[in-house]
């Protein structure tokens, strides 16, 4: 059984025009990104701390694994690194701007280091100026003659401010067990002596707590010029 359809010309349905084909959007240029070069990812600075995060009822933690999983649900073959900023407790400042000067974001170093310039020229100040920025201390206006390892000395100290370290402890923190050239208990001492001895007329800041071990106290004339690092991946 055969079926014919005869359709008069007023029947016959109008050709449907084809939809031009879409024009494919342009690319969008990074003003950042100069010419000759090509943009290969971002960094997205997220400042908040781990008790703001605890607050919200979450963690640094979660909050990576779901701009991760984003990122992933985006663009499948991206490749993502997590690096948590570290900045010593009580150190102060925009969370943002602590995360990006940790992370040594350029702009953000570039500012630190005016900053720097502009508010603790040694020339301008008496006292004592502990500058973690610089690994440097400057006493009276004078840049104190300090051995890499003797800063690195006041710094663990400075870092833990009010707190009593012992010998082994400096020795684990500065050398290492592994260090050929880490000193005992008892040659520890030595390094703690250079140190207060250059310290000049400040050398009270480095406390010796007999039995136990040193405390770094800090007095009105002391200022300590915090900085902070960036860590590894932790996520």
């Amino acid at each position: 059984m055969s079926l014919a359809l005869n359709l008069s010309p007023a029947q016959t349905p109008a050709p449907v025009a084809a939809a031009p084909a879409a024009e494919p959007a342009p690319q969008r240029r990074l003003r950042a990104v100069p010419e000759g070069t090509e943009a290969r990812g971002f960094v997205l600075y997220v400042g908040v701390d781990e008790l703001k995060a605890a607050a919200a009822g979450t963690d640094l933690g979660a909050i990576v694994e779901a701009l991760k999983t984003l990122t992933q649900q985006l663009v499948p073959t991206a490749e993502t690194h997590a690096a948590v900023a570290l900045a010593p407790q009580g150190v102060g400042g925009r969370d943002v701007d602590v995360v990006r000067l940790a992370l040594q974001d350029p702009a953000a170093l570039a500012k630190h280091r005016k900053q720097d310039a502009e508010t603790i020229e040694p020339e301008s100040r008496g006292g004592v100026i502990i500058d973690l920025s610089r690994k440097r201390v400057v006493l009276d206006g004078e840049v104190a003659p300090l051995t890499y390892k003797e800063f690195e000395l006041l710094q663990y100290l400075v870092l833990r401010e009010g707190s009593t370290i012992d010998r082994a402890q400096l020795i684990a923190g500065l050398w290492g067990v592994d260090d050929e050239d880490a000193p005992n208990e008892r040659t520890i001492d030595v390094h703690v002596r250079r140190l207060r001895a250059k310290l000049g007329g400040y050398e009270e800041i480095v406390r010796t707590v007999r039995g136990v071990g040193y405390r770094f106290d800090r007095h009105a004339d002391v200022s300590v010029q915090h900085t902070s690092t960036p860590s590894p991946d932790r996520f």
